[in-house]
């Protein structure tokens, strides 16, 4: 899965802007196996489902757990566009994957080191492997000029 980082990073970033077109906040997920199959794809939905549980991160979770018919998601990989939040990375960690890859930080919500860091917490049973940075400019650009539009 390595060296497709950017790969789906890219379909990540898609989800986004779907999400950006139906005017949520533009995060998108991609969930893929072992072999680098793609699962599960998610974009931001919390708006127009009025869920504040429709992060990118959940909706490919339950996608993905839905497609294998198991909650556990084991040696998979999780590319989001932003550093997930506390929620997001607590259902991470519940579903075992093994994987998150993530584009830009997010100083304001972010759970894997920009405010807490479940990722390293020894209290916790699971401890996935991060890689950020992954297409971090584009991430980040697409956020920042998205709520430069709100202002």
């Amino acid at each position: 899965m390595d060296s497709n980082h950017d790969c789906f990073m890219q379909m990540a970033l898609e989800e986004a802007l779907r999400a950006q077109a139906m005017e949520e906040v533009p995060v998108g997920a991609v969930l893929v196996d072992a072999s680098g199959r793609v699962l599960a794809g998610g974009h931001n939905e919390t708006i127009s489902r009025c869920d504040p549980t429709a992060h990118a991160e959940i909706l490919a979770l339950r996608g993905a757990a839905r497609r294998i018919g198991n909650y556990r998601l084991l040696a998979s990989a999780i590319y989001v566009t932003v550093e997930p939040c506390v929620m997001c990375m607590g259902a991470i960690i519940h579903a075992r994957v093994g994987r998150v890859v993530y584009g830009a930080p997010d100083p304001k919500w972010g759970a894997l080191g920009s405010i807490y860091d479940f990722a390293r917490d020894n209290r916790l049973n699971h401890r996935p492997e991060i890689v950020s940075g992954v297409l971090a400019d584009r991430c980040r650009r697409l956020m920042v000029d998205f709520f430069a539009r709100k202002r």
